[in-house]
């Protein structure tokens, strides 16, 4: 536990948890920004129980920062195999990786991305996609040794939205 928070990697049993922080850290980030159908229609559909029991049952491995008291669910991250432009053999992706913003500062999203990177160990790049009009994602991946590397449209809820994605070369 660090400041009130901790990281832990996701089991079978935490799929709600995950399910509900992954709409609500979308919804926090993209209402004002992207169509509000379309933001809906993403949670439903790729945010659901569902779809993150597929994603782990393909190996997809997740984690969740939780707070106290009580261990309310208030980040995630998400990396599966890659499904982006550009991908190659030795490549792995970072799907997701959101905290709620009343948490933003205090090193939960360090904190998952260093998780991510220490699961990527084995492989050469970690890849990820960023919506092109989030600055301040992008700037949160440069800092973590992220660089452009392709543009791709991503379907959210049925709209199409430009997206940046990014790489990171991992230690040999």
């Amino acid at each position: 536990m660090t400041a009130g928070w901790a990281i832990r990697e996701v089991g079978a049993d935490d799929l709600a948890a995950l399910s509900t922080v992954a709409s609500a850290t979308f919804v926090e980030t993209f209402a004002g920004v992207l169509s509000g159908d379309a933001v809906v229609q993403h949670c439903l559909h790729a945010n659901s129980i569902d779809a993150y029991r597929r994603h782990l049952d393909a190996g997809a491995r997740a984690w969740l920062a939780e707070v106290d008291p009580g261990k309310a669910p208030i980040g995630f991250a998400l990396m599966t195999a890659p499904d982006l432009p550009t991908a190659g053999a030795g490549d792995i992706e970072l799907k997701r990786i959101y905290v709620l913003s009343r948490f933003h500062g205090d090193g939960i999203g360090a904190a998952l991305m260093a998780q991510a990177i220490a699961a990527a160990d084995g492989f050469d790049r970690l890849l990820l996609g960023v919506y092109a009009g989030n600055a301040r994602a992008i700037a949160f991946y440069a800092k973590h040794g992220f660089a452009p590397i392709a543009n791709r449209q991503y379907n959210v809820g049925g709209s199409l939205y430009d997206d940046i994605v990014l790489a990171r070369p991992l230690a040999a």
